[in-house]
């Protein structure tokens, strides 16, 4: 402003000095005239400064002589201010999309314990609905005894466990409350809904192995029990030789039940194998072999394969559960009971392997469970024919590996039928030219 008004005192001056040499009137009617001319124009600057700053987003205008450097300033740091400002509404937005993207849930809370914001996956633990749930107390809302009694106590250093019901399903979740501000607050909610059934799952695991061991172990200790505390000329040989062989068949029992946990453990920590082209035809047979063997000749064994169908995969893991399938069948069929074994290519390009019995059968009842660990539907007969209760779940472990699908069909005292299905893509190249 001070440099304006010496500027339009300058050139009033200049003006009066100029018109001096014709008069004073003259001079002093020039400076007049001057000085007018230079408030006109310093009028329509400051218009057009004033309308810059009604619409301060735009550019500054051109040419407003003492104004410019002034504009310049502002308009740059305005500029900066607004590139700041974008910046932090994007960090703000992607911490929001961070924040919804969280596997945990995350609600926040004012000092009244409202809410005032809540993530996508508080909403799929809690129930959330931020349209209709915001401003409202979170003990209308999550109405759990035991969060209510957690979050009114003045120590929220461990979380609480909780089970609601989200759906068809139920949930097990532990949920925290955080103080991150005055007056403010963090809920967080974590789904351990999974790691709970694993934990329950390892527990009957241990549980179980335990309880399959402890048998033959009584067996055994309660036979060398007997044989320490009887004099040495008591027993008879044949008396002797039939405790020996008691205790062979527990000891080859424990074995088996060790072997096939070693197996399943394997299947389960390792990753799978290159795929190679296995000859399954071959694989199933040797496994008949053994099958007929373990039947003792008490079983019809018939056997349709097609020798030029090859899988892509792993030849021992495929050789345990073709093997596992097999064996069950001839444990479950009675006495001239028929065992149908087939290797195909079904109609839609899958390769498929069954084994059809004549057994015994599975009850609808026990029918979704046959395929967990040490689950047996006749547990007499399957202990009683050395069944470890392991060979589904191993069969099932390969079929994941191998991209396949195990299919159970059965019917309670007519048999059953146990399919393995492989995808198409899972056919050796040499079986698919021989198709095409």
């Amino acid at each position: 402003m001070t440099k304006t008004l010496i500027s339009v005192l300058l050139w009033a001056l200049a003006g009066y000095v100029m018109g001096a040499g014709f008069g004073a009137n003259v001079g002093w009617s020039v400076f007049t005239f001057g000085l007018l001319l230079m408030i006109f124009v310093s009028g329509l600057q400051l218009s057009r400064v004033s309308r810059w700053a009604a619409d301060i987003e735009s550019p500054p205008p051109p040419s407003v002589g003492p104004w410019d450097d002034v504009l310049s300033q502002i308009y740059r740091k305005l500029r900066r201010d607004r590139e700041q400002i974008a910046q932090l509404k994007l960090d703000i937005r992607r911490m929001l999309q961070a924040a919804e993207a969280l596997p945990d849930g995350a609600a926040t809370l004012d000092g009244q314990m409202q809410l005032t914001w809540c993530n996508r996956s508080a909403r799929k633990h809690l129930g959330l609905k931020p349209k209709a749930d915001i401003g409202h107390s979170i003990f209308n809302i999550v109405r759990h005894p035991e969060f209510a009694r957690y979050a009114r106590q003045n120590d929220w250093s461990e979380p609480v466990e909780m089970h609601v019901a989200s759906g068809d399903q139920s949930l097990t979740l532990l949920v925290q409350l955080v103080n991150y501000g005055i007056d403010r607050y963090l809920l967080v909610s974590r789904d351990i809904t999974q790691l709970e059934r694993l934990e329950t799952t390892r527990k009957d695991f241990v549980a179980n192995v335990s309880h399959e061991l402890r048998t033959p172990l009584t067996v055994l200790s309660g036979f060398l029990e007997t044989l320490q505390d009887m004099p040495p000329d008591s027993l008879t040989s044949e008396q002797r030789k039939h405790y020996v062989e008691l205790m062979s068949e527990q000891a080859a029992r424990m074995e088996a039940i060790v072997s096939d946990l070693l197996t399943l453990s394997t299947l389960e920590s390792t990753p799978v194998a290159e795929p190679e082209p296995v000859d399954m035809s071959a694989l199933v047979h040797t496994a008949l072999q053994q099958g007929r063997v373990l039947s003792r000749d008490q079983h019809v064994f018939v056997e349709h394969c097609e020798p030029e169908l090859q899988l892509l995969g792993v030849a021992p893991e495929l050789a345990s559960a073709v093997s596992n399938l097999i064996t069950n069948a001839v444990r479950y069929t009675p006495k001239d009971g028929t065992i149908t074994v087939s290797w195909y290519r079904d109609d839609d390009g899958s390769a498929v392997f069954s084994v059809q019995d004549t057994g015994i059968g599975i009850s609808p009842k026990d029918l979704p469970r046959v395929t967990e660990r040490f689950y047996r539907a006749d547990r007499g007969r399957s202990r009683a024919t050395g069944g470890t209760g392991l060979g589904l779940a191993i069969t099932k472990h390969v079929a994941m590996r191998h991209d396949a699908e195990l299919r159970i069909q059965s019917r309670y005292g007519s048999g059953s039928t146990f399919s393995l299905v492989f995808p198409a893509r899972r056919i050796a190249a040499a079986a698919n030219d021989g198709a095409a």
